[in-house]
């Protein structure tokens, strides 16, 4: 998985925070990470329709529905892709001992085990959203803590 992730789900969260659209170098500066590195992580969520670019003066980035509906997987196919974190490649069909590819009828034990992981890994992502995660932090770190976010993200900038 990539560190792109780790950023998305982040605006995700603060994004809960707040209900006018915020610029990317204000996410950028509020986590400490490139405006430019980060840029391409919100287009990834552009393009999966998980937020939505806000034109003009007052633009930035919001949610384009409710944090509950978006889940963490959601963002990592976003980010990631949908492809399986596992790619079988018949290592059993290569070498002096190779069996035949018409003998392999069923995948072999390892991607069996891989493709169980990738899908308990899956539906474990599916069954968290970015409202359970901005719950969260509100648990974690202070019943405030998402309120100060929300005032740090709107404050006028100067």
């Amino acid at each position: 998985m990539s560190g792109g992730v780790e950023w998305a789900l982040h605006c995700c969260v603060v994004l809960t925070s707040v209900e006018e659209p915020i610029p990317a170098t204000k996410l950028a500066e509020l986590h400490d990470v490139s405006a430019s590195y980060l840029a391409k992580q919100l287009q990834a969520l552009s393009r999966a329709r998980l937020v939505r670019s806000v034109q003009g003066k007052a633009g930035g980035y919001v949610l384009t529905r409710e944090p509950a509906s978006i889940t963490v997987l959601d963002v990592v196919e976003a980010v990631d892709g949908p492809a399986a974190a596992f790619t079988c490649t018949e290592i059993r069909q290569r070498g002096p001992l190779a069996t035949p590819a018409e003998s392999c009828t069923t995948p072999c034990p390892i991607a069996r085990a891989m493709s169980g992981a990738d899908a308990a890994w899956r539906e474990a992502l599916r069954a968290v959203s970015i409202a359970d995660l901005a719950q969260d932090v509100a648990e974690s770190s202070g019943p405030s803590a998402m309120t100060r976010v929300s005032a740090w993200l709107t404050a006028p900038q100067g």
